[in-house]
């Protein structure tokens, strides 16, 4: 059944309060392929309302059937496997691929962390003569973003009800349609009624009622640091929670003892991988000043190797960027690099050979980047790749850490102890060292203007969480 115009509410498929839609587009073709709801104030109103009712019964629960709810929502997730990574490659570009092996692996993995991190969590402990809990905070408002979706929705939503939340979910409007499906799997999953609502629209219209509402307790946001600044305003005034993954510009250090050649490439496959848009993408890659010409011929070879086309077509490495604005946006910035006398070595403006039309952009490396340059600055959030160079390694963490983000870092040695030194030294929340695989058990979040709480795992359920102290226990 098509519930693109419909909102769960209250473990029911509802029409919007007032009728309106929001044009879905394929990013491929640049057109609209189907239209959802676009929802109102007055449809958060109803969704805090069946949440708040929810929240006094599901809190009470025990954890035992907490983990089982989560688990029957795993086993449905998987069963819609296919639907979800249809839903994926159409609405935000990302090759069928990419889609099947990262986009849905990210939201199945972590509901796995999600519940074996619940099995074992510590709800209570003894602190001298009180009993210190910790109960779940109320209802969440959960606002996620498009170039993750899955990823996103199963870190908000998973943790807060491992914690005993009754939650209020708004997917991007970009990328809409693997949330409703979502939505139908927490249904077959037999959750309770009002623990799980789904609402969609825009952020000035759902989003920022979410976050200013009197009924909210928490709000778990991932997006832009501008929009994330507008969520924690609109929820200062009820002096709400607010937890916030926002924007990156994560520096990629390559010492001079690393494996040169290997973590060029890998730095540069990596920043451009789900066509550069991901919060944590090493962007900045930083090299020896005696290597920079070699790191740019090595990346350019990267990016002439990729092959960009048709997200449903075998064989395409990177499909579209999600929309026309973020095209816009990107072609701007190359532009930028180009005009601020950056080298480009490979790409730079305008699509692909081959591509005339949908947002297809050219996997573009600039050379001979300094840090005051508008690319070594902005979050591009598209597959474009800075080189910049350093002449020792206090120059290099310097220049790391002169930003306003601080959400992940990279670096790259053969002497572990050597790159562990370094990461000592910089202001991120996550710090990969030689390019590991994703541990979707360490905490997942930033310093600075990159945000605050952590997701993943038991650090998930950390957020949703209030501290209690009964003193006098014992």
């Amino acid at each position: 059944m098509d519930r693109h115009a419909l909102f769960y509410i209250g473990g029911r498929w509802v029409e919007p309060v007032r009728p309106a839609t929001l044009d879905v587009v394929d990013p491929s073709t640049d057109e609209p392929f189907t239209r959802i709801a676009a929802g109102s104030a007055a449809d958060v109103d109803r969704a805090v309302a069946a949440a708040r009712a929810a929240f006094e019964g599901f809190s009470q629960t025990a954890r035992e059937e907490r983990v089982a709810l989560l688990r029957r929502i795993l086993e449905a997730y998987n069963g819609r496997a296919g639907d979800l990574v249809e839903a994926v490659s159409r609405e935000m570009g990302a090759p069928l691929a990419f889609a099947r092996d990262a986009q849905l692996w990210a939201g199945r993995v972590h509901l796995e962390a999600t519940i074996e991190a619940l099995e074992s969590y510590e709800f209570s402990r003894l602190s001298g003569s009180s009993l210190i809990v910790k109960e779940p905070i109320g209802v969440a408002a959960l606002i996620t973003p498009w170039n993750w979706p899955l990823n996103q929705i199963v870190c908000k939503v998973a943790p807060a009800l491992a914690a005993g939340c009754a939650v209020v979910l708004k997917p991007s409007e970009i990328a809409p349609l693997s949330g409703l499906i979502f939505a139908e799997i927490v249904e077959a999953a037999g959750a309770p009624p009002g623990v799980f609502n789904l609402v969609n629209g825009t952020g000035p219209d759902v989003g920022q009622a979410m976050a200013a509402h009197p009924g909210v307790d928490m709000v778990s946001f991932t997006g832009s640091t501008r929009a994330g600044i507008l969520v924690a305003k609109a929820a200062a005034d009820t002096v709400k929670r607010v937890a916030q993954e926002l924007g990156g510009k994560s520096p990629n250090i390559i010492l001079r003892d690393a494996d040169f050649a290997n973590a060029v490439r890998e730095g540069a496959a990596a920043c451009f991988s789900n066509s550069g848009q991901s919060c944590d993408a090493p962007t900045r890659m930083l090299v020896p000043a005696e290597r920079r010409d070699e790191a740019r011929e090595i990346a350019a070879a990267v990016a002439n190797g990729l092959k960009v086309g048709d997200p449903r077509e075998p064989g395409v490495d990177l499909g579209p960027v999600v929309s026309r604005t973020q095209f816009d946006k990107i072609q701007r910035l190359i532009e930028a690099g180009v005009r601020e006398g950056a080298r480009l070595a490979a790409g730079g403006p305008g699509r692909p050979p081959g591509l005339d039309r949908g947002c297809y952009v050219r996997p573009t490396v600039f050379g001979d980047v300094t840090p005051d340059m508008t690319i070594a600055r902005e979050e591009i959030f598209g597959p474009v790749l800075s080189i910049l160079s350093y002449r020792d390694e206090d120059e290099a963490v310097r220049i790391a850490n002169d930003t306003p983000y601080g959400l992940a870092a990279y670096v790259s040695s053969t002497d572990l102890d050597h790159a562990r030194a370094v990461a000592a030294r910089l202001r991120a929340g996550t710090v990969n060292l030689n390019y590991p695989a994703w541990d979707v058990h360490a905490p997942f979040g930033g310093f600075k203007q990159s945000g605050n709480g952590r997701e993943y795992a038991g650090f998930g359920i950390d957020d949703f969480l209030e501290l209690k102290a009964v003193v006098g226990w014992r």
